[in-house]
């Protein structure tokens, strides 16, 4: 199975001035994990997850004062449609990633997460149970 067969094509999109509250309130409403965050003057595309959302206040910061751009990871390791999912993992555990931006043409065209990779595995995966 190929990225592009497990991805979210839901890309939230937001700029590096919106406050972590305004991420966390986007990222709720449309149930995704992370956000592409657009940044022309950091070097384009970067991606601000929940974790880096909770990690801010588990500092004691404060989400309306907090700009996404603070806490946008800009290193991204992008994932292509046509890599398998195996690859997909392999670039998540090497990198310590849950989420990968997937760019088709330089454009990004969906996100795929752990959860996304176990939902297309679990079923594939299970084993019948055997009675005694």
């Amino acid at each position: 199975m190929l990225v592009r067969d497990a991805m979210s094509t839901m890309v939230l999109t937001i700029g590096p001035a919106h406050t972590l509250r305004q991420a966390a309130t986007l990222m709720s409403a449309r149930r995704v994990g992370a956000a592409v965050v657009l940044d022309p003057d950091a070097g384009g595309l970067g991606i601000l997850t929940e974790r880096d959302i909770l990690n801010s206040v588990g500092l004691g910061q404060n989400p309306d004062t907090e700009w996404a751009g603070a806490h946008t990871t800009m290193d991204v390791v992008f994932a292509a449609p046509t890599w398998t999912l195996e690859e997909a993992a392999g670039a998540m555990a090497h990198g310590g990633f849950r989420h990968l931006v997937v760019l088709d043409r330089d454009e990004p065209v969906g996100v795929v997460s752990v959860r996304d990779i176990i939902r297309c595995w679990a079923p594939a995966r299970r084993v019948p149970a055997t009675t005694h």
